[in-house]
């Protein structure tokens, strides 16, 4: 085969890779485009429709009256975060203990059965989680109660975080364990002193991805927490959520209630978005 030949089918095979690259890099973009679209519009309608809402009051006071303007939604947003530390302390431990057994362990007879019912849970609708916790809390407690909301919200966080936490320490070369390992140190020890650190940063990640997927929850906590339009510190009592609050005000024949719905809205939007920003900025600037 001639020179020339050869270098006209390099050159057809580099335009080729060229076009094949941008058509790649084009429909990559596209699909980014399309993903982050809905986000942006949702964002949009939420500024247009609650940012004059959100003031000073709205983080302080209790809701005013049924039909007249003002108040705030002061209950919920203390309510969002009692619940929401309530779930954490349910999610987390389980869904990370979890996935660590399920990463370190592979050889134990349970860890296939593990990773089937962590991959199932993922699907079950949130309103069946709260079934459950109304029928462990709510029915012997005969009340509803912000505990039974947090359960309820930990219950669905589990898989999410086992999923996450599992991903995360496969990810962890075998050379750190190994190094572990030559030093004379117990699997165990390995496993919380080198293998977990390495993994911190998934793991908060995924910690808080879960966090945000329940923080927006309204249909498991309509029967356990249930809402309360007062103060309330009592987890044994019905607690308040944004979520609860978005779902009754939206709902309601008041525009001022409408109001408030969409504040609450956008607020949760930009709680979600600016925690998990935070929490990545952090662990970035940390493996800097």
């Amino acid at each position: 085969m001639s020179v020339e030949r050869l270098r006209a089918r390099a050159g057809t095979g580099r335009t080729r890779r060229r076009v094949t690259d941008a058509l790649a890099t084009t429909m990559i973009a596209g699909a980014a485009v399309v993903v982050l679209t809905p986000l942006v519009l949702i964002l949009i309608y939420l500024v247009g429709r609650g940012i004059g809402s959100i003031d000073l009051a709205f983080f302080t006071q209790l809701p005013a009256p049924a039909g007249e303007a003002g108040g705030g939604v002061a209950q919920a947003v203390v309510g969002t975060l009692e619940l929401l530390a309530l779930a954490s302390v349910i999610g987390l431990v389980i869904g990370i203990g979890t996935g660590v057994f399920v990463a370190e362990y592979p050889e134990h007879p349970l860890v296939p059965t593990v990773r089937v019912l962590s991959d199932a849970l993922i699907g079950v609708p949130a309103i069946v989680m709260g079934i459950v916790a109304y029928a462990l809390l709510v029915v012997p407690l005969r009340h509803f109660n912000g505990l039974s909301g947090g359960v309820s919200l930990g219950f669905i966080m589990i898989p999410y975080v086992v999923r996450a936490t599992d991903e995360v320490m496969r990810l962890v070369p075998n050379v750190v364990r190994e190094a572990g390992f030559a030093l004379g140190l117990p699997r165990w020890r390995v496993v919380l002193q080198i293998v977990i650190p390495s993994a911190a940063s998934g793991i908060v990640t995924g910690a808080m991805l879960a966090m945000a997927r329940v923080a927006g929850e309204a249909a498991p906590l309509l029967f356990t927490a249930f809402g309360n339009q007062y103060w309330n510190f009592d987890p044994l009592k019905p607690v308040a959520a944004l979520p609860l609050v978005i779902y009754t005000y939206s709902i309601s024949p008041y525009d001022s209630w409408h109001r408030l719905a969409s504040a609450a809205s956008l607020v949760l939007v930009v709680f979600v978005l600016v925690t998990t920003l935070l929490i990545r900025l952090v662990f970035a600037r940390r493996a800097r």
